[in-house]
């Protein structure tokens, strides 16, 4: 139980600011890795294969939204391994009016343990959908991993603002925002 109701510090998330910066990232990341796959193939096969169809679209729309569902509970999964949140003190979701997926407790954690829920999701969701493209040559693959690459500065605009704390300290998500509330580990009562 927390001895002080007023946080010591909260995060807020500018969900625009971080959707431009998105989008952004998503652009330069697919762009940086079709370039890379193009290199790859010229110094490898000596020659260029490009297809384009209706099916891939289709197939990467798809791939989106599971690959969305997945870095969401890879965040409960990260909860569960990094902070022992119960598996029941979880929820995942999708908020319609604000336009985001979300994974979030009621739990605290300590700063450390949430640092790490936060970016799990960018590795298995993003790079490597994006060296299984690489490898394959597969742009539907590349295609994922730049856009789950570029879905994931959110994340990692809050891991930056967490990183200025010590790694004691409690943190707690706020179930209905993308936002956290951080304690000194002083204002902890068993």
């Amino acid at each position: 139980m927390i001895a002080s109701s007023e946080p010591a510090y909260i995060v807020d998330l500018d969900l625009q600011r971080v959707a431009k910066t998105g989008l952004w990232v998503t652009l330069w990341t697919t762009i940086g890795l079709f370039t890379l796959d193009i290199l790859i193939q010229l110094a490898i096969h000596r020659e260029l294969a490009i297809s384009f169809s209706f099916w891939k679209v289709l197939i990467v729309v798809i791939g989106y939204i599971i690959l969305i569902v997945v870095h969401e509970l890879f965040h409960l999964l990260g909860f569960r391994v990094f902070a022992g949140v119960p598996w029941r003190k979880m929820v995942v979701g999708v908020n319609l009016k604000l336009g985001i997926a979300y994974a979030t407790t009621d739990e605290w954690m300590t700063n450390a343990a949430i640092r790490k829920a936060l970016l799990l999701p960018f590795w298995t969701t993003g790079v490597i959908p994006a060296i299984v493209g690489l490898y394959l040559s597969d742009g539907v693959w590349l295609l994922l991993g730049g856009l789950l690459i570029g879905g994931a500065v959110g994340d990692f605009v809050m891991y930056k603002e967490l990183k200025q704390f010590p790694n004691e300290w409690l943190v707690k998500d706020d179930p209905d925002r993308p936002r956290l509330y951080l304690h000194e580990p002083g204002d902890w009562m068993e």
